[in-house]
């Protein structure tokens, strides 16, 4: 992973430096990057972060109950339009990311061979659908330096110039130009993999 990621969905240096320096934040992000602006997704896990303190860590979220993290979710203002379905997942997402790296969840793209096993492994978490696996492995590779043989491909059409996800959002001016084409693109119908 570079030592200075480019990074920087929120607007909001505090929420983007903890995304640049805190792999489950980033994972996180990922996850709650569905139905609402990317700005907000992406600014949840320093919301989450704030409120559990020392507790926001895969084993410590995993060794709870996931009712017990839905009550942090819910606080206003709440992490997620969906407040109790993204806490669900995410308690599964740690559980899962425990049992496979313990602490380290930055072992999901460091221990990779090539891009292939990359999406392959992003794509088994719980809550991360093709679409999503894709994407997030762009932001790892665009904003992260994680580029394994063959990521553009993996990752496609993510990978490509296009401003169209959050892995093309380095500086407010790159944000604005993300939200431009997806406006654009829902005007003519068409999806951000278009």
């Amino acid at each position: 992973m570079r030592d200075s990621p480019s990074f920087r969905p929120t607007g909001n240096p505090e929420a983007d430096a903890l995304l640049q320096s805190n792999p489950l934040a980033l994972i996180l992000g990922m996850l709650l990057d569905q139905q609402v602006p990317i700005e907000f997704a992406f600014a949840g896990p320093l919301r989450l972060a704030q409120r559990m303190g020392d507790g926001f860590s895969v084993g410590h979220i995993a060794s709870r109950d996931p009712e017990e993290l839905l009550a942090y979710f819910l606080q206003r203002p709440a992490v997620h339009r969906y407040p109790a379905a993204m806490a669900r997942r995410f308690h599964a997402l740690c559980v899962a990311l425990h049992d496979r790296y313990g602490e380290d969840p930055a072992q999901l793209w460091s221990e990779a061979k090539d891009a292939t096993s990359l999406l392959d492994t992003v794509r088994s978490l719980p809550g991360f659908a093709e679409e999503k696996s894709r994407i997030f492995v762009a932001v790892l590779g665009k904003r992260f330096g994680v580029q394994p043989p063959g990521w553009v491909a993996a990752c496609a059409p993510f990978g490509d110039d296009q401003p169209r996800t959050a892995a093309d959002i380095d500086s407010p001016t790159s944000q604005k130009r993300v939200k431009e084409w997806k406006a654009a693109q829902r005007a003519a119908g068409k999806s951000k993999a278009d």
